[in-house]
């Protein structure tokens, strides 16, 4: 039996690359999209799959890799991120613009491009990871968790309107997770970042891409709407316990 093709996006760190083993795990043929190519080939040579840059804000670069994909039957809409942390009255709007260029427009891009190949495997099946940010807000977090909310929208409206036809759609939901998100948030201030999981376990990448391994290989009448993961000492965006 041929191995299903999973698409995985955002796939050189994080849980992206995390994603990308635990879905070769399982046994598909993983195709790697990321800004840095020099990140991907080693992880793609690693799990016998394969690597072309992606830069998801760029409809021209989406337009390239798809062109490489022959074939989808799994779409990990994982390209995403934040920048800055500052009220609305400070708002940087070059950083708003990214957030909504990634998280929103990225992820309708990559789908948009894929639907045709998703349902015309007769099994195809969308899974984007939003974030807790997309269903609260807190104080210095309007961009991000706007381009979130708009991004969950977008994901669910699609369920609602491929419904009766062969493609699952599934909104993975993490609060926190620790990788070089909050590093790249706040411009590689290392101190900075570390702060936001001081005294906290979090998330690790591998948690969230088991979970979506697991969305992933169910049976093709099992629709996992929406994972809402969590450390256990998080209650939600902006309460912690911390030890």
């Amino acid at each position: 039996m041929s191995k299903r093709t999973a698409v995985i996006t955002g796939a050189s760190a994080g849980i992206g690359a995390a994603t990308a083993r635990a879905l070769a795990e399982a046994n598909f043929h993983v195709v790697l999209g990321a800004r840095r190519l020099d990140r991907l080939t080693p992880l793609a040579d690693e799990l016998s799959g394969t690597a072309h840059v992606l830069d998801v804000t760029d409809p021209e670069s989406v337009a390239s890799f798809v062109r490489y994909i022959s074939e989808c039957d799994v779409l990990v809409n994982n390209a995403g991120g934040a920048r800055g942390l500052e009220r609305v009255e400070d708002a940087d709007e070059d950083n708003w613009r990214w957030m909504w260029e990634t998280n929103v427009l990225g992820t309708l891009r990559m789908t948009k491009a894929l639907l045709p190949k998703l349902i015309d495997s007769g099994d195809g099946h969308v899974l984007t990871v939003t974030s807790v940010a997309g269903h609260e807000v807190y104080d210095g977090g309007a961009g991000y968790t706007s381009a979130k909310h708009a991004q969950s929208a977008l994901h669910r409206t699609l369920r609602s309107e491929h419904l009766g036809q062969p493609i699952r759609f599934t909104e993975i939901t993490p609060g926190l997770v620790e990788t070089d998100f909050s590093l790249n948030r706040f411009d590689g201030d290392a101190e900075r970042a570390e702060g936001v999981y001081r005294g906290i376990r979090a998330l690790a990448a591998e948690d969230v891409a088991e979970v979506i391994a697991f969305a992933a290989t169910r049976p093709s009448h099992v629709n996992l709407d929406q994972i809402v993961l969590k450390p256990r000492a998080q209650y939600n965006g902006s309460r912690a316990h911390r030890e």
